[in-house]
This record gives structure tokens, sequence and C-alpha cells, in this order.
């Protein structure tokens, strides 16, 4: 018994609590969404008491309002709207949750969860629809942004060092002597056949056509 009177050592309004969802969104058109549930955890060691206050209690109906969690335990807290008008479509309410240790009467910890009526869910879907086609879209002009970067690059840049120097490694093999011919001063061994120097200028046809392009 000393040791749970000593356990919870806790600072004032310092208590995480866990609660899901953080919003309520009511439906007019929709009277499944009239009554909502909140989820209230208690992941600790020791039982909480809580207690629901609303900025604007005339609204909405809370059923049990304040109660008990066992410790790593969870409730669930039913909230209905009961004054479904228009004049409320848009408005911001607030739920808060003080919770408090069962020996104490101190707030250990307080969430505040908001709630709104909306007039229909169709627009809401809409909104979300518009919303994943912009991000979609977006997404989208990136990739093509990305990709045509490389491209951009390499016309910018001109062509490459490695095709310059293959169109004159095949331009020198061209003016080079062919097998047969005596009177030239060149080596024998840097004599090329006549398909050798074909081959080569078929090379520098492609790198011509390349270096065109670029």
């Amino acid at each position: 018994m000393q040791q749970q009177k000593r356990q919870p050592e806790l600072v004032e309004g310092n208590l995480p609590v866990f609660v899901f969802p953080t919003e309520l969104l009511f439906y007019a058109d929709d009277q499944s969404t009239h009554k909502q549930v909140l989820t209230l955890y208690n992941p600790y060691e020791f039982a909480l008491k809580f207690k629901v206050l609303c900025t604007t209690p005339n609204k909405y109906v809370v059923v049990d309002a304040a109660g008990a969690v066992k410790p790593q335990c969870c409730v669930d807290i039913v909230i209905r709207h009961r004054d479904i008008r228009p004049c409320h479509y848009g408005v911001i309410d607030k739920f808060r949750l003080q919770v408090s240790e069962q020996s104490q009467r101190k707030a250990l910890g307080r969430k505040e969860v908001i709630a709104m009526l909306l007039p229909t869910a169709k627009e809401q879907q809409k909104e979300e629809e518009e919303k994943r086609i912009k991000e979609h879209l977006t997404e989208s002009v990136f990739f093509e942004q990305t990709l045509c970067q490389p491209e951009h690059r390499i016309a910018s840049s001109g062509p490459s060092l490695l095709t310059v120097f293959l169109g004159i490694v095949c331009i020198a093999a061209l003016m080079l002597p062919t097998l047969g011919e005596v009177d030239s001063l060149v080596p024998l061994y840097l004599h090329l056949s006549v398909n050798q120097k074909l081959v080569a200028a078929y090379v520098l046809g492609l790198i011509t056509m390349v270096i065109l392009r670029t």
C-alpha cells in the first residue's frame, strides 16, 4: 500500500493523455455520424479518473462524462450531437479530457479534442479528392522534371570527351596508309587494311551524326 501511495509523484498537468481520434467530424446528412466514440487509453501502472468537459455542452450529449480507467486498459466515451442545424456548420467546438490519479483531485493531464459539424460528407470527400489530385499532379511534374534534367544537361554540355576522342582516332586511322603502299614513310605495322578503314569510316559517320544532334 505504501508503494502505491508513493508511485504517482507527477507534476500537475504534465501527464500525457492518449485519446483517439483527436478530432470529431459530424455530418448533417449522415445520421450515422451523429454519434462518435472517443477512446481513452491508460498505458500506466496505476488507475486514472477522467472527466470530459465541453465548450458548448448544450450541443452534445456525453455518455459517461466521468469515470475511471484501469491500468493498461481503455474506455470508450460516446458523444452524440443533438443540435443539427445549419447555423452550427463549420463551428469548431472543443472537448477537454482531464485525467487524475484516483487518490488525488489535481488534474495530472489534459487533452483537447476538436469537434465540427459539416453539412455533407460529399463535400469533405470532394475536398480530399481534389487534394489527392493536386498532390498527384505535383508529383508527376516533379518526376517529369527529374527525367528531363539529364537530357538538358547532355544537350547543354555538347559532345562528350569520349565521342571527340573516338572521332579523332577514326580520322587518324583513315589518314594512315593502306596495306600494299610501298613508298610510305609510316612503319609497316601502322598500315591498315581496306576493311579496317571501312570500319573507321563507318564509326566516324556515326560519331558525326551524334555530334550534329547535340
